[in-house]
């Protein structure tokens, strides 16, 4: 049954007052949904810091905001490949450095359908590497920050939580021996999922302040495709995004900006377009599927993420 919490079109940005005092942390903010939440929150007078693997990209995106909002629009980037455990450690010290203030973490950068199975220099699949380990070892350094602020985390997942094996496959998290582009990048968003499920337990058992929200885009036109996937992937989604079942890219932003500032959501959830096939349409609580908070496969995976990212959680 469609959520009609927010009227029958569903929540959009009219609902959002000044923003002004606020800073927002976004993963993969130089294009797609990530630059369209840059632009809500920039419009009601946030701050917005973007953790951006391409400096040139960034640069561009930022003037673009610039351009649009004024020369005096709050917004600048810190160079972040999640996919380098590395990279993720000297950026989240450099935010932790330089800004005072996060009311909100919103995990949106992601690779897809790798086409052919890659490692990233750490030695770990390549999705499963830039979606979920960097997301878990930035998100697990900046917690105080957030927490200062009683703020929040928004992990951006996707309905391809739903399409792999649905559950981790933890004899070969590599998938050395059976690696397939779709199912280990519904792999990496499950996973994805399970963090923040297993985060948002672990952070009511230990009295913490942080609020941890899941959410997907839904069929939205952004360069996630055509930036990782193969060759017939890019061509079918070329295709596709021609076609009405997808929707702009800033729609498909509505949900992550839902998550960092509506009030009383449910944490226990998954937000995103409740129409036809939850692909668009009015954005609200959508269905979440038992599988992607499994105690028991959450908290191992939470176990050998500490263990393969040698980042350990003070919770």
């Amino acid at each position: 049954m469609a959520d009609t919490t927010f009227g029958p079109k569903g929540w959009t940005p009219e609902r959002l007052g000044s923003r002004a005092g606020k800073t927002y942390v976004i993963t993969g903010a130089n294009a797609g949904t990530g630059f369209q939440a840059a632009r809500t929150f920039l419009s009601k007078g946030a701050k917005v810091v973007m953790l951006n693997r391409s400096a040139e990209k960034s640069a561009v995106a930022v003037a673009a905001l610039k351009e649009e909002f004024g020369a005096d629009a709050d917004v600048h980037f810190v160079r972040m490949d999640l996919s380098d455990l590395a990279s993720v450690r000297a950026a989240a010290e450099e935010v932790r450095q330089t800004i005072p203030q996060i009311d909100a973490v919103i995990c949106n950068a992601a690779i897809a359908q790798v086409p052919t199975q890659a490692l990233t220099v750490d030695g770990f699949e390549s999705q499963l590497g830039t979606n979920h380990y960097g997301h878990f070892v930035l998100c697990g350094m900046l917690f105080d920050r957030i927490e200062a602020s009683k703020g929040r985390i928004v992990v951006v997942a996707s309905l391809g939580y739903n399409m792999g094996i649905k559950t981790i496959q933890f004899g070969d998290m590599n998938w050395d021996k059976n690696y397939s582009a779709n199912a280990v990048y519904s792999q990496s968003k499950l996973a994805q999922m399970m963090f923040a499920y297993e985060l948002q337990d672990r952070v009511a058992a230990a009295g913490r302040h942080v609020q941890v929200y899941v959410c997907h885009p839904g069929a939205s036109a952004t360069s996630l495709i055509s930036t990782s996937g193969g060759l017939v992937t890019r061509l079918t989604w070329w295709l596709m995004s021609k076609t009405p079942m997808v929707q702009t890219a800033a729609k498909g932003a509505y949900p992550e900006v839902m998550c960092a500032t509506e009030d009383g959501l449910e944490q226990r959830a998954l937000y995103g377009p409740t129409g036809m096939m939850q692909t668009g349409g009015p954005v609200g609580k959508g269905t979440l599927n038992p599988h992607a908070y499994d105690k028991a496969v959450m908290s191992r995976l939470w176990d050998v993420s500490e263990e393969a990212t040698g980042f350990r959680w003070d919770l």
